[in-house]
């Protein structure tokens, strides 16, 4: 009799385990890579989340060919190994109910593949392959360029362990999410423009661990599109970026604030604009973020930092903000090879006459940068991002020109520290290796150029 139970108790264990899965074939779908699928996986969804929460599941070795789908509480989006989530090449498939990109002139970046609102506890994990099919020959500006992942306002959201590949625009939007946990990861999205890896826009308590990015735009955005909702408690660390644009930015879309963001122990390499792009210009206070521990090669602006007035977000009053505040950035612990680029490769940080970006450190920093400026190059009288430069574009390093710097230019700062600074310029260079403009309240200590002592009298200050 006791044997008999255990049996019973054991099968009914069982059978509350196997409950847990929710395989999206036993729903109907077909899985054959060709037949779409979107209301058989998104039935198994809905079984999922009404039955208290576990695992959908996409099954190894099978493709699985959707429009738009939504995530709801407790559920688990699995991809197994071996597996692919295949977005449809039909923009017919995408629902137009999924939110909007925050971004200003962007509608046709509207529409998305995966969409949850107000959910919570949900996740995608898997060591299998989610596919955008976003290729220019299935969606264009005209068409439509769906995002690949939009979460608005939930809470407690894991991504662990998949690869994520060819986005029509950007791979992900979070948009006033709390508790995001991201590991392990892998996001390839060249196949179309405006291939941003992780966005968050208005994110509290977010980690980002163990991850890599090559991608057509940021792989990393940091953002703010809401006055009350600021992005706050980020850590982002042990990570590889690649970029045709940006490795990390830092704002642009920046009506709310900033505080409290650490990045380290990550690699970027062979990024066409800039590793860490820092930009405030839409009223919100940016303050409290750190770097440390990073490696960068072939990365034009190891550091580029701009404080001015433009106007980011499709929601923002058409009227400028007033600019804010800037202040408590340090870059410690940084190795930078960009001696095979050109000589446009400086840190440059600017803020704007009378409104100074406050209280920077730069600390222990080699560099190495090509050099091969000229005269003329050093005499430059740069441009400052005032709205007559900007026009409706964004503070971009292109609105410039060459630096009269050929490794630190500063400009409308308050509180700057260098400190153990190692700068090598591999060709001869006719501009000054460190220029300050409008710096003030800065301080100077053991720097040098190519192993030669570089000393305060050394600096040009304009």
């Amino acid at each position: 009799m006791i044997k008999t139970k255990l049996i019973i108790l054991l099968f009914l264990i069982q059978i509350q385990l196997f409950a847990q899965d929710f395989n999206v074939l036993d729903y109907g779908a077909k899985a054959d890579g060709k037949t779409k699928d979107t209301k058989e996986v998104q039935a198994a969804i809905d079984a999922c989340s009404k039955n208290g929460g576990g695992s959908v599941i996409i099954p190894s070795g099978k493709t699985v060919v959707i429009g738009t789908i939504y995530l709801k509480d407790f559920v688990t989006l699995h991809i197994a190994n071996g597996a692919t989530l295949l977005a449809s090449p039909d923009i017919a498939d995408y629902s137009t109910v999924t939110h909007k990109n925050t971004y200003k002139n962007e509608p046709h970046l509207d529409r998305c593949l995966i969409f949850a609102k107000n959910a919570k506890s949900f996740a995608i994990e898997g060591y299998g392959t989610i596919d955008g099919n976003g290729y220019a020959k299935n969606f264009n500006k005209i068409t439509g360029r769906p995002m690949l992942m939009r979460f608005l306002n939930c809470e407690k959201v894991h991504m662990r362990d998949v690869t994520i590949i060819n986005p029509a625009s950007w791979t992900s939007a979070w948009l006033y999410c709390n508790e995001i946990v991201v590991d392990g990861i892998k996001i390839k999205s060249r196949v179309n423009h405006n291939g941003d890896g992780l966005d968050f826009d208005g994110c509290t308590n977010v980690r980002v661990a163990n991850s890599s990015f090559d991608t057509s735009d940021d792989s990393i955005c940091l953002q703010t599109s809401r006055v009350d909702k600021p992005c706050k408690d980020i850590t982002i660390t042990n990570c590889v970026f690649t970029s045709k644009w940006a490795g990390m930015r830092i704002g642009l879309a920046s009506r709310g604030d900033f505080d409290s963001v650490t990045v380290s122990n990550c690699t970027f390499h062979d990024i066409q604009d800039s590793g860490l792009k820092i930009q405030m210009n839409e009223g919100g206070e940016m303050k409290n973020i750190t770097f440390s521990n990073l490696v960068m090669r072939n990365v034009p602006r190891p550091i580029f930092m701009t404080f001015c007035q433009q106007r980011a977000g499709v929601d923002a009053p058409l009227e400028m903000a007033p600019m804010k505040a800037m202040h408590n950035f340090i870059f410690n612990g940084m190795i930078i090879d960009n001696s095979m680029l050109d000589k446009n490769s400086a840190i440059f940080i600017t803020g704007m006459p009378n409104r100074y970006i406050n209280d920077i450190q730069l600390n222990n920093i080699q560099m190495t940068v090509a050099g091969g400026g000229t005269k003329e190059d050093a005499n430059n009288s740069i441009k400052e991002y005032t709205l007559d430069i900007l026009g409706d574009w964004w503070p971009e390093f292109s609105l410039i020109g060459t630096l009269p710097s050929s490794g630190i230019y500063a400009r409308h700062v308050k509180g700057l520290t260098l400190q153990n600074i190692q700068l090598k310029v591999a060709s001869f260079d006719h501009r000054a290796p460190i220029v300050f403009d409008d710096v003030i309240q800065d301080t100077i200590g053991f720097v040098t150029v190519n192993n030669v002592s570089f000393t305060e009298k050394q600096l040009i200050r304009k």
